[in-house]
């Protein structure tokens, strides 16, 4: 399932992220492309190991730590540090499918990659072009959201960005494990907790159906989740 992730920032919180952004020093996107993908990448990153893609990376994670609809979506066990990339005029990313696993810079630590994540920090008239492509068993989809939108989708996708050919595209990209492993599984626990939340907004004062429903939740979490 592909799923955006509304409003993680502000347009406020938007504006003050690109200020950095928009003054960073910015190198060559390839270095952390894997060996299949390295040759169909071009576009420009920060630093990972840079104090300010640490920074705006926590960020990140602190913003999504409270969005209510991510942890639903991802149900996540780990996160990989958030990057940071620019494509200017004539850059794009051909088409690949991520690394399967990510080891975190400088730790031991691995990261599965079930989902993939961009968060876009440029609105769609500043730039043409520069469209995530998705691929999935129900066709491609082309991918712009409003800055401070994020697009969430299996690892395994195979994907792209549309060659840019005016202004720029600047997003924060990253990848997480998730506690449910399967896509299908997780697709399906995201769907049970969207409807209970509905239901418990429209039924406030019955709430024998949401009861149950959350059951039934909880009981494929159980047996769902990866320990």
């Amino acid at each position: 399932m592909i799923i955006p992730i509304h409003q993680v920032f502000s347009r406020e919180q938007v504006q003050q992220i690109r200020e950095y952004l928009d003054d960073a020093e910015w190198v060559d996107g390839a270095a952390t492309a894997g060996q299949q993908a390295s040759s169909v990448k071009h576009n420009q990153q920060l630093e990972h190991d840079s104090t300010l893609c640490q920074q705006l990376g926590d960020v990140v994670l602190d913003a999504l730590a409270r969005h209510s609809t991510f942890i639903s979506a991802a149900l996540p066990q780990k996160i990989y540090p958030p990057l940071f990339n620019r494509y200017a005029v004539g850059e794009a990313y051909g088409l690949h499918v991520d690394n399967a696993i990510r080891i975190v810079p400088g730790t031991a630590t691995r990261v599965r990659t079930d989902l993939s994540a961009t968060l876009f920090l440029s609105d769609p008239d500043e730039y043409e072009g520069g469209e995530l492509c998705i691929q999935d068993k129900f066709g491609s989809h082309k991918v712009k959201l409003a800055a401070g939108d994020m697009i969430l989708y299996p690892s395994t996708s195979l994907h792209r960005v549309e060659p840019v050919t005016a202004g720029h595209r600047v997003s924060s990209f990253f990848w997480m494990q998730s506690m449910v492993r399967n896509h299908d599984q997780r697709d399906v626990l995201f769907d049970l907790d969207t409807s209970i939340q509905s239901l418990t907004t429209q039924h406030a004062h019955d709430h024998s159906d949401v009861m149950r429903l959350s059951a039934i939740y909880q009981n494929l979490i159980q047996q769902w989740v990866d320990t």
